[in-house]
């Protein structure tokens, strides 16, 4: 048995199948059944039901897994440390970030960090927040950034800046600079998907004032970027994260409209999984973006 076999054992399970795992290895599907024939080989028992042309992890495995996720996290980690020790370390930043982050902050910030530290390669994974944190725990970033509540757990949660979401509509609107909420009542809404962590601060924001039942929910589209093109069209109005609105507000396609006496603010966080030793890349990157 070697590292690289526990490796790949929990590559399977991750992502459910060998064929996938072959090929985010780059390796042949007999090879990665042959790492775990010779793990089966060592536990000398399954740690895959093989039934109806289908494959479930085992009880066995379901009992190693963790133990294997635990051993290759460590072995991963100490290669770090002792690499950058003797300075030899060639550092790389993985990076997850939900979509709002991802599409319109991250590219500016991690261009920005980049020029300070050149020799660090940076990825990129975007999501939605579940799947941005269960690649957290898998270890299959180092860092996630994500907007809304996280629930602590295992991890290391910091607020890293804050966002503020805002009245939009299009140019050809009537509306004035500030409206009273109960205008809005009168407007067509554009929302984004009833799961966005977005359209849920909003609603409640809606609720708490008594007008959420009033809103005409026109349309709801899956991105925020169709959003913006059906205000500009002034299909109907929409609240959005201001960060996601700079470009248009600046060139005037989209009008951001007050509403008197409501602020909706919110924060955007930091995760990491508590490690006795951080990578170097993480260290530089969390001393680049936390306020000092």
């Amino acid at each position: 048995m070697n590292i690289e076999n526990l490796r790949m054992f929990c590559l399977v399970v991750d992502e459910g199948s060998i064929s996938q795992a072959a090929r985010l290895s780059f390796v042949t599907q007999p090879a990665v059944t042959r790492q775990i024939h010779q793990l089966e080989n060592f536990y000398e028992t399954l740690l895959f039901d093989r039934t109806e042309g289908k494959m479930r992890v085992s009880e066995a495995g379901k009992i190693l897994y963790p133990f294997a996720k635990s051993i290759v996290n460590d072995f991963n980690r100490s290669s770090e440390v002792i690499k950058q020790s003797v300075g030899r370390l060639n550092t790389t930043l993985h990076v997850g970030a939900s979509f709002t982050i991802g599409e319109y902050l991250l590219p500016n910030l991690l261009g920005r960090f980049k020029k300070q530290m050149p020799d660090i390669k940076v990825t990129l994974t975007i999501k939605n927040t579940p799947g941005v944190l269960e690649d957290l725990t898998n270890d299959v970033i180092d860092l996630a950034m994500v907007e809304g509540i996280v629930e602590k757990g295992n991890y290391k949660v910091e607020k890293y800046a804050e966002d503020e979401l805002i009245l939009v509509c299009s140019q050809e609107h009537s509306w004035g600079d500030q409206i009273e909420i109960e205008e809005l009542t009168n407007e067509r809404m554009i929302w984004r998907e009833s799961i966005s962590g977005t359209r849920l601060i909003v609603e409640n924001m809606l609720r708490e004032n008594a007008i959420l039942e009033k809103i005409d929910s026109y349309m709801e589209l899956g991105s925020t970027q169709a959003i913006k093109s059906a205000v500009e069209a002034n299909l109907g109005i929409s609240i959005l994260p201001r960060l996601t609105v700079v470009n248009e507000l600046e060139q005037g396609i989209l009008r951001e409209v007050k509403i008197a006496g409501i602020k909706i603010k919110r924060d955007l966080w930091l995760v990491k999984k508590s490690h006795r030793f951080n990578k170097l890349a993480v260290t530089n990157f969390l001393d680049f973006i936390l306020p000092k």
